[in-house]
């Protein structure tokens, strides 16, 4: 079988609500794009009826999968989604559509060019933020800023639930994710740099949704505490395995 160029990975937990409006959206644009596709639901061990009804979808659209894990957090279904899925490019999409699932094509060729790892962001050139409190934006200005210190620097927006990875390193990176809760996209950033893989980040649309899982007070807390652990765990043991003697940029003109 030629493999599936694009799988979209959707984390979920008690998404009822939403999660079937959500699915047909998806595959209503997929279903017209050229090229082939699947949809991996890692479903985080929810209470609700989110498994059902992506079972449902699954059996009208044999493109959609639904991946059933034990409850453990954000990072731990996304972790399993990407390795379950089979795609040469493999976008994380949150469930709740913040980023219209259109954009995808912003981080994908011929758009973007020579990125292991394509990162939607709110902060880079072209990006808007739509119906954002200031407040949480704020909060997530100041998390940014910690994050830059001790992680990634460089970079602007690391928490966007929009990116894509390259299907031949995700394998690779996915592995070493220890982390299963929403810091997690920091540590894929930074083991990313250790690897030497190109990140490159673009500007996306972002609208805000009332109803999120995150919690921004509890969370943060949690999400700092989980990052300091990772710098320490990784202090000390110098760069990794390289592909390559500098990391490389990702050039959207290559």
């Amino acid at each position: 079988m030629p493999q599936v160029y694009l799988s979209v990975v959707i984390p979920a937990y008690n998404e009822e609500p939403r999660i079937g409006s959500t699915l047909e959206r998806v595959i209503e644009y997929l279903g017209e794009c050229s090229y082939t596709w699947e949809v991996v639901v890692a479903d985080d061990g929810s209470t609700d009826a989110t498994a059902q009804l992506v079972g449902q979808v699954a059996a009208q659209h044999p493109q959609v999968h639904l991946l059933s894990l034990a409850h453990r957090g954000k990072g731990w279904a996304v972790k399993h989604g990407m390795l379950h899925a089979t795609g040469r490019f493999r976008l994380l999409c949150d469930a709740d559509l913040s980023v219209p699932i259109e954009q995808v094509e912003r981080l994908l060729p011929p758009r973007c060019q020579g990125a292991d790892v394509a990162v939607g962001s709110r902060e880079a050139p072209g990006a808007r933020r739509i119906g954002e409190p200031q407040r949480r934006h704020l909060m997530g200005r100041v998390y940014n800023s910690l994050v830059r210190l001790l992680a990634v620097p460089g970079l602007r927006d690391t928490q966007c639930g929009f990116k894509c990875f390259r299907g031949e390193i995700a394998v690779d990176l996915f592995n070493q994710q220890t982390i299963d809760g929403f810091a997690f996209d920091v540590e894929l950033l930074f083991l990313s740099r250790k690897l030497g893989l190109a990140v490159q980040e673009l500007g996306i649309d972002w609208y805000y949704r009332e109803h999120s899982k995150v919690r921004p007070i509890r969370d943060s807390i949690v999400m700092t505490y989980d990052l300091i652990k990772m710098r320490l765990r990784h202090l000390g043991k110098g760069q990794g395995r390289q592909r390559g003697s500098t990391p490389r940029q990702g050039n959207p003109g290559a």
